[in-house]
């Protein structure tokens, strides 16, 4: 899905609305260029994201990042209500949210729990009784501010939306971080690392320097490179790398983008430096991973359609 479905980025790249699921409208699983919050309003289903299955009641709020393949399924007698809340990542200005003093705030709701893949949903918060009223009323007062567009609804939506985000970021503190840590400032450090991976992650399209990054995140140069290799095993750049060759990949099997177009698209200004680093990541140029793909993708449709073969009835099936 694409975020001109929903929202004009130059205009204002932010969207919001209640729907209901039954078995019988479900989308069908998708991924979008957008940041997706959503709260469960009522009934239950199971979420199935990135190919596993995690259940889902009333209360239960989560963030869908941009890239990541989900949809929901619901039991023919059940339904599930959700507030779906759509934003780009352009919604927050870096400098105006340091502005206000939020910034570490926001990176912290982001990235734990939900930037970490390994325990974004077995820590969706699960709100109930007046957290869960207080967080729906705000999604409905954003609702409200969207749909009417008074005088002044952007900038109040911006802040309404920091507001909503900061408080679920003290709930998340408040069940999850306890005395019982066993290292205060280890677990500090980590979270820091954390904060900027999920900066990282969010903006690895830009360009990005250890001078900006130092600068963004009040550190030396040489102290992010220390203990950002000592807890993630790479480097600043290398993980930066990491990041971008990833979604390159995906970008080369899911897409019939130019090669040249996808090096741009996740970062690179220089293609046959991107071809290089590529290579070196792969151990393949990018146009042979394309082509390997796809011979792979066909030579696994014309083995499941061999007539008489086990595994077509059982596809068929599914």
């Amino acid at each position: 899905m694409k975020s001109s479905e929903f929202m004009k980025e130059e205009e204002f790249p932010f969207w919001i609305n209640y729907k209901v699921h039954t078995a019988r409208n479900t989308p069908p699983i998708h991924a979008h260029d957008f940041i997706e919050l959503v709260y469960v309003t009522e009934g239950e289903a199971e979420h199935i994201f990135e190919g596993e299955l995690y259940p889902l009641s009333k209360g239960d709020v989560f963030i869908i990042n941009p890239g990541e393949v989900h949809t929901y399924k619901v039991k023919s007698d059940r339904k599930l209500g959700i507030i779906n809340c759509l934003f780009m990542p352009s919604l927050f200005d870096e400098v105006w949210l340091r502005g206000l003093g939020i910034s570490e705030s926001m990176d912290y709701f982001y990235v734990h729990p939900f930037l970490e893949k390994c325990e974004r949903f077995h820590r969706c918060l699960n709100l109930r009784g007046q957290e869960a009223e207080d967080i729906r009323t705000r999604l409905e007062d954003l609702s409200d501010e969207f749909e009417s567009k008074r005088n002044g609804y952007s900038p109040l939506i911006r802040l309404q939306l920091v507001q909503l985000l900061i408080l679920l970021s003290r709930i998340y503190v408040r069940r999850n971080v306890t005395t019982e840590q066993l290292n205060v400032k280890t677990h500090e450090r980590k979270m820091f690392i954390q904060r900027i991976c999920g900066y990282l992650e969010r903006h690895y399209d830009q360009k990005l320097t250890i001078s900006n990054l130092s600068e963004l995140f009040n550190i030396s140069p040489r102290h992010l490179n220390r203990i950002f290799k000592a807890e993630t095993g790479k480097t600043v750049i290398e993980f930066i790398h990491h990041i971008r060759i990833t979604r390159a990949m995906k970008l080369l099997t899911e897409t019939n983008e130019k090669v040249i177009s996808i090096a741009m698209d996740v970062g690179y200004d220089d293609p046959a430096f991107f071809t290089r680093l590529f290579t070196r990541k792969v151990g393949c140029s990018p146009g042979k991973y394309r082509d390997q793909s796809n011979v792979e993708a066909m030579e696994r449709e014309e083995f499941l359609a061999v007539p008489n073969h086990p595994l077509s009835s059982e596809v068929s099936k599914v």
